[in-house]
């Protein structure tokens, strides 16, 4: 248990410092604004998208009572969904189209889009199923009654703890760079890590599907 809750918040201080996730453009927003609350506010609509977004992918396995029968199998599912994501942006470089086309100040949507269209909340699935321990409770009604409010509440408790890790990795990173390196950072500083993202869900993937299996 504890090695899955700190693959949350690992999961989370990597979320937040991924440019991918939308900090550079919480430095952009205060910077053209010229008020660090601008920042702040760009920051707190980020970590807003991005929590309803890892709700949006968890939420739906706390309603499946199917899980106590089917755990083992919705697990490895689960585990080989991310690897074949991992596997598919490491071959597709491009990043989605759509995030182009959302206005600048729509960052909450945004942030949920990115964290969707990235993978960011299916990363969290076979940790999140690991930590729902289904295996531990007796079969029939009882069991599944308990475990889908158990759960309801881990996938509460996952999203909170990995947007906070997110957010103030990503905050740390962003007022660093508003504070002192300013706009010419972001345009010639900026780091790629789509190969690593891709290959972080292959792993995760890969420790879901050994955990459900073995």
């Amino acid at each position: 248990m504890a090695a899955l809750w700190g693959a949350v918040i690992l999961s989370g201080l990597y979320h937040g410092l991924n440019p991918g996730m939308g900090w550079p453009l919480a430095v952009s927003a205060g910077l053209m604004a010229r008020r660090a609350s601008a920042l702040g506010q760009a920051l707190a609509l980020l970590a807003l998208g991005h929590f309803v977004a890892m709700l949006a992918i968890l939420l739906p396995f706390s309603a499946m009572a199917t899980l106590v029968t089917y755990e083992v199998q919705i697990r490895a599912a689960a585990a080989l969904a991310v690897m074949a994501l991992g596997v598919y942006l490491l071959i597709n470089r491009r990043h989605p189209r759509f995030l182009a086309r959302v206005k600048p100040t729509h960052l909450a949507l945004w942030s949920f889009l990115a964290a969707i269209a990235h993978g960011a909340g299916l990363m969290l699935v076979p940790i999140y199923l690991g930590l729902c321990a289904p295996e531990e409770l007796d079969a029939g009604h009882r069991a599944a009654g308990e475990l889908m409010a158990q759960t309801a509440g881990i996938a509460l408790a996952v999203a909170a703890l990995h947007t906070a890790v997110m957010a103030l990795a990503g905050s740390a990173l962003a007022i660093g760079v508003y504070r002192w390196l300013g706009l010419r950072f972001l345009s010639q500083g900026w780091f790629n890590l789509d190969a690593v993202w891709a290959l972080s869900l292959i792993l995760v993937g890969a420790i879901g599907l050994w955990t459900a299996l073995w």
